[in-house]
């Protein structure tokens, strides 16, 4: 009878047992159907074999110095470099398979073992995505729109998807896939972004306490920050430190000396408007989108298309070297804050009420304001809102807060509160200034500063604009004497007053320029000694002897292509050119006579590295070597007699303008040096052209508004404002052997045909006046 009870207890179990049987195979049917399905396609596209084999990866594309470092790059969204797995450090890699996937080596995509754990304890024990699943999030499936379903057909679809990547990439691919497309924050696309954002440096050279910050912040960039919440970050550091110690990847004693090491975080923000050679890298988008429009993309089909310079991850080699480049900003920015404390002291309203505006009447001050209001860009973006003009000028008048640049802090910003028109006016009291420097015999040019700051001053001074050129414009009118005229630097004209009467060369009136002190001596000057110290007379004279229309051919075939008035004016500098036109006419000097037309890109290649554009460089035969020697040799009496002396001194002695200190003249060069400072009316632009054998380089300083200047050439001269920046960078260039700058002599020719030895004849003139001493070198 017990046995019987027993039988029929056991018999009761049955249907219980068949029923979970029939619920685990639908259940395992289920999930078949639902990889099928979502296979398939049916719940949302699913990337084809093509998009497997590329996917729609936004590349930035990168500009490379010549030096070999990333000067920038250009994107809309994704500031996105390649990074091969061999460029990755070991460390990162154990850090990334020890914190996310484990068994990355062991599984095809799903990780069985944590998917089942993840199932049993509702993922309180770790998730379980591999890094082929957060790979296929990242390029493939979107968001779900929420609810368990959408996440569950979401995980599906990862599934399928990592399953098709294994199977189609290789271990190293696709973790060289997941590094490169995840976005750390901060415009750190993939991890070269990310490494030199928040390290300021290669993936390579990552230490295994930086790796485990980068692998750590994948968890969530935005949760894990290092900027807004380092104390968080470090945390997550360490706990990925504990899962390297944990499976081998370090031993223990290595973990805890790490994790005891303090986060040290090197924040270096990547934007279009932030970093090194800013004014280049804008000149260098336009290039580009000039260059994409002769230069189209061939498709696969045999197509033409069009390249984009923001995705398509195009790879630009620059001549621009990373360290000059810096010297040059260096050296911009520490003159040009020290001249501008200078010119806010003598612009104050109670020294210049129209600050700062000089010699303007107010209907002159009222129409630059006027035009400045309707160029702005607010101007711009309420007229396409469809705002009233009225509606748009009462804006200009209500006071709102912003930030304005400030030489005093240390962000170069501050915030404040005022009208758009007093940041209008706000504006115009900063000095800008433009520096370009530039090998003559390649044409490579090395460094490339057209402003004080790109964020709040954008306009591109070097070769945006054109300005007067003063007396920069001199040794044309002497090269073409020489070169016409067969005379040499030791040839010596009367210092007399000197009149060219009316219509001689083009000038309805009588043209008779004075020299900048208004005296003329009657001595007989050199060539070498006049272009020297600027004596206008003698520059007159040449014009006169060889007329304006053999200076204006030399002109243009050293690149200054602007038209110029044959008029004898044009001997004084009044005609307009940019700085990056001026260096490369005075590289001619430098190079035996030969004009090479400055360079900035050598080589464009693909993200493959295919080769989509080299230069070839442009050069002609302007002057012959004598001529060219001849002008060097003219120009190198300017730093050691003229208006350049200063750098020759070595003097740190100070002089007090207005109650207020300038620094001396700490430079304390010894070598050759060929160069013309230059001044124009009103003192409204300072220039100063330096050249040593291999590197040229012009600087230019004004306001934006000519009637912006200094009140009198003691700080207005090219001497005072432009030819400290170029002291200032050579004497940081001459501190690193490495960049090869000369120290030598300039190259003689061989027979040379033109007297440049004027000892005997300058002997005769040591009792002359020395402008330099009575006119504090003072430059036209």
């Amino acid at each position: 009878m017990a046995k019987k009870k027993t039988t029929a207890k056991k018999g009761n179990f049955y249907p219980f047992i068949k029923g979970f049987w029939i619920l685990f195979g639908a259940g395992i049917l289920a999930v078949l159907l639902l990889f099928i399905l979502a296979s398939w396609g049916v719940f949302g596209e699913m990337p084809t074999f093509e998009r497997l084999e590329n996917p729609q990866t936004n590349l930035a594309t990168e500009i490379i110095s010549s030096d070999g470092k990333t000067l920038g790059k250009l994107y809309l969204e994704d500031n996105r470099t390649w990074v091969p797995y061999e460029e990755l450090p070991q460390n990162l890699v154990n850090a990334l398979v020890a914190t996310e996937d484990v068994r990355y080596y062991e599984h095809s995509g799903i990780d069985a073992r944590g998917t089942l754990r993840a199932m049993v304890f509702l993922g309180t024990r770790g998730g379980a995505s591999t890094i082929p699943q957060q790979l296929s999030k990242l390029l493939f499936t979107k968001r779900p729109s929420g609810g368990v379903f959408g996440r569950i057909i979401q995980k599906a679809k990862e599934w399928v998807i990592a399953i098709r990547l294994e199977r189609q990439y290789t271990k190293e691919e696709i973790m060289s896939m997941y590094l490169n497309e995840y976005d750390f924050g901060y415009n750190a696309d993939g991890i070269r972004s990310a490494a030199r954002i928040y390290f300021g440096k290669e993936p390579s050279t990552l230490k295994t306490e930086e790796s485990a910050v980068l692998v750590g912040m994948l968890k969530n960039s935005s949760l894990y920050n290092p900027i807004r919440r380092a104390e968080l970050v470090s945390d997550r550091r360490n706990t990925v430190l504990g899962q390297m110690a944990k499976y081998n990847y370090i031993t223990e004693t290595e973990r805890d000396s790490l994790q005891a090491l303090k986060m040290d975080i090197n924040f270096s923000p990547e934007s279009h408007r932030e970093g090194l050679a800013t004014y280049f890298r804008m000149y260098l988008q336009r290039y580009l989108k000039s260059w994409i429009e002769e230069n189209p993309k061939i498709e696969e089909n045999g197509d033409k298309g069009k390249w984009n310079i923001y995705l398509d991850g195009l790879k630009i080699y620059t001549t621009i070297d990373s360290r000059m480049q810096a010297n040059a900003e260096k050296a911009v920015e520490e003159h040009m804050k020290r001249l501008q404390s200078e010119f806010f002291v003598q612009n104050t309203p109670q020294r210049n009420p129209t600050t700062p505006f000089l010699e303007l009447e107010r209907s002159e001050i009222e129409t630059i304001m006027e035009r400045a209001m309707k160029n702005s860009e607010r101007w711009r973006a309420m007229k396409r809102a469809g705002n009233s003009e009225d509606e748009i000028r009462a804006s200009f008048d209500q006071k709102t807060e912003m930030t304005v640049f400030d030489w005093e802090s240390e962000t170069r910003e501050k915030d404040t509160i005022m009208t758009p028109l007093d940041s209008i006016r706000y504006y115009k009291t900063f000095l800008r200034a433009a520096m370009m420097s530039m090998e003559p015999q390649t044409g490579h040019v090395k460094a490339w500063v057209g402003g004080v700051n790109y964020k709040h001053f954008q306009y591109d001074n070097v070769i945006q604009g054109a300005r007067q050129a003063g007396s920069t414009f001199k040794p044309f009118v002497y090269a073409a004497a020489i070169d016409q005229l067969r005379l040499s630097p030791c040839d010596a004209l009367p210092d007399s007053q000197y009149c060219i009467e009316a219509n001689k060369h083009g000038n309805p009136e009588p043209w008779c320029p004075k020299n900048s002190n208004g005296k003329y001596s009657g001595n007989m000057y050199t060539l070498k000694y006049a272009l020297a110290n600027s004596v206008n007379t003698v520059t007159a004279q040449l014009i006169d002897r060889i007329g304006p229309k053999p200076v204006v051919s030399i002109v243009k075939k050293l690149g200054l292509t602007r038209e110029i008035l044959e008029v004898p004016s044009i001997a004084l500098g009044t005609p307009d050119f940019n700085v990056y036109e001026m260096v490369g006419a005075y590289g001619t000097f430098a190079n035996q006579g030969v004009y090479v037309k400055p360079v900035m890109v050598t080589r464009i290649e693909d993200k493959n590295g295919t080769v989509l554009y080299e230069y070839v460089p442009e050069t002609r035969d302007v002057l012959n070597k004598d001529v060219a020697y001849a002008m060097v040799n003219l120009m190198e009496g300017v730093t050691q007699s003229g208006s350049g002396m200063r750098l020759r001194h070595s003097s740190l002695k100070e002089q007090t303008v207005y109650k207020e200190i300038i620094t001396g003249y700490p430079y304390g060069f010894t070598n050759p040096i060929a160069g013309k400072t230059g001044t124009t009316q009103n003192q409204s632009d300072g220039w100063f052209m330096g050249m040593v054998p291999n590197l040229v380089t012009g600087v230019w300083v004004g306001g934006e508004e000519r009637a912006t200047h200094f009140k009198s050439l003691v700080y207005g001269q090219g001497a005072s404002m432009a030819l400290p920046i170029w002291g200032l960078y050579m004497k940081m260039n001459y501190t690193d052997d490495d960049l090869g700058i000369s120290q030598g002599e300039f190259d003689k020719p061989e027979n040379l045909s033109i007297n440049v030895d004027c000892k005997k004849i300058q002997e005769d003139i040591e009792n002359l006046p020395d402008l330099e001493d009575d006119l504090d070198d003072l430059d036209f």
